[in-house]
């Protein structure tokens, strides 16, 4: 796991633009326009995934499931067995909760969703995801901890093996249909739906998609969105690693 973490790291943005722009400068004695190519490329490459007016194009791209109307949230429980939270990260040993792992930021946008859903359809819960570097607790007990404790609502089912979208469909698979649950509203980010609807259909659930946190929608910025945003980076790094996971999915899992 450290090895592929650190691959991703280097080969993705912003890693690999960075590696770009040091092989430009040194290149630049040597092959002074190879240098220059890889040193505007790295350059561009930031400077553009640093800017919200592109972020949010791209996100418009991949945020194609549809809303799930509020007015629809009372009626879950007559088309869904169950409302399934994937997991997002953890923020590891926060001194302010005593030392303690967390969900991470996308995590608990996730769950107050899901505990809007729960409460208005009185659907039960599963939460999917697993091991930090195979470290306890698992993302779907961070989850179900911070759900009873903030929300006061109870997580029935929790897989906490997985290790990617696929994995949390596949496992949840094993978890909650020999248990009856074969309809879920799934909940997650908008632009992570599409792969994440994709894969819990091929794993055999019906899906309703509960999609939320839209970075297409964005919000008022001066020039337009125009002036680059640090934050921005981060998530269009976010939006380049989905799409790139909706062109690699159907290719690795599509005919099993």
């Amino acid at each position: 796991m450290p090895i592929r973490y650190i691959l991703k790291q280097l080969l993705m943005p912003p890693g690999i633009l960075l590696l770009l722009m040091l092989l430009g400068w040194w290149l630049r004695r040597r092959f002074p326009r190879l240098a220059w190519v890889c040193f505007a490329s790295g350059f561009a490459g930031l400077w553009l995934m640093s800017l919200p007016a592109v972020m949010q194009w791209s996100a418009d791209l991949l945020e194609r499931e549809p809303v799930l109307e509020e007015a629809q949230w009372a009626t879950l429980a007559q088309r869904a067995d169950a409302i399934v939270i994937l997991g997002a990260g953890r923020e590891q040993n926060d001194p302010g909760w005593g030392g303690t792992d967390q969900p991470g930021l996308m995590a608990l946008e996730r769950l107050r969703y899901a505990a809007r859903l729960a409460r208005a359809s009185g659907l039960p819960m599963a939460a999917t995801g697993g091991l930090h570097y195979g470290q306890p607790p698992s993302e779907a007990a961070l989850m179900a901890d911070s759900m009873k404790r903030d929300y006061g609502l109870e997580i029935r089912w929790l897989e906490e093996q997985s290790r990617t979208t696929w994995e949390n469909a596949l496992l949840s698979a094993e978890l909650l249909q020999p248990q009856g649950v074969r309809r879920v509203v799934l909940v997650t980010q908008a632009w992570h739906m599409s792969r994440a609807r994709w894969c819990f259909e091929q794993a055999g659930f019906e899906v309703i998609t509960a999609p939320m946190g839209y970075l297409s929608a964005g919000y008022e910025r001066p020039l337009g969105g125009w002036l680059p945003e640090s934050r921005v980076i981060w998530q269009s790094s976010q939006l380049l690693n989905e799409a790139l996971g909706l062109w690699f999915y159907p290719l690795a899992y599509g005919q099993r």
